[in-house]
C-alpha cells in the first residue's frame, strides 16, 4: 500500500502542476505527474484525457492534501495582498485570458490556424461571487 501512488488533484495545465509539485516536493512529499507530456504536447486534450494528474505516495496523501489545501487559491496583487472586488469587496477574484478586442482576436485566430502560442492576450480579473469583470489600474 505505501508505494502505490494516489491522485490528490488535477489541473489543466502542466505549469500549473509543475508549480504545486515542488512545493510538495520541498516539503518532503514524492510526487508523480501523469499526462503531464501529453497536454505538454497538446494542451487542448487537457479536458478529454482528465488534465495532469498530481499523485503521491498513499501513505503522505494526507500531509500533501493539507499543504495543498494551505495554498491560497485567490489572485494576489504584486505585494502579497488579496485582491478586492470593486464591486461587492470579496476576495474570491481569480485571472483569466480573454478575447475582448480586435488585437486578442487577431492572434488568437492566427495560432489557431498556425498551431501556436498567442502572442497577444488580455488578462482580466473576475470576482467569482458576483462575476464582475475588471483590470487593476
Amino acid at each position: 500500500m505505501s508505494d502505490t501512488f494516489k491522485t490528490i488533484a488535477r489541473f489543466q495545465y502542466s505549469s500549473e502542476a509543475q508549480i504545486i509539485k515542488g512545493r510538495l516536493e520541498a516539503e518532503g512529499i514524492q510526487v508523480f505527474l501523469s499526462d503531464n507530456l501529453t497536454i505538454d504536447t497538446d494542451p487542448l486534450v487537457s479536458n478529454a484525457i482528465g488534465g495532469v494528474k498530481l499523485k503521491v505516495l498513499s501513505r503522505q496523501a494526507l500531509k500533501a492534501q493539507h499543504i495543498l489545501n494551505s495554498i491560497e487559491k485567490y489572485a494576489i496583487d504584486d505585494e502579497g495582498h488579496r485582491i478586492h472586488c470593486p464591486h461587492c469587496k470579496s476576495e474570491k477574484i481569480e485571472l483569466f485570458s480573454t478575447i475582448k478586442d480586435a488585437k486578442s482576436l487577431f492572434w488568437f485566430i492566427f495560432g489557431f490556424l498556425f498551431s501556436s502560442l498567442p502572442f497577444y492576450t488580455k488578462h482580466t480579473f473576475k470576482c467569482e461571487d458576483c462575476k464582475t469583470e475588471f483590470d487593476l489600474k
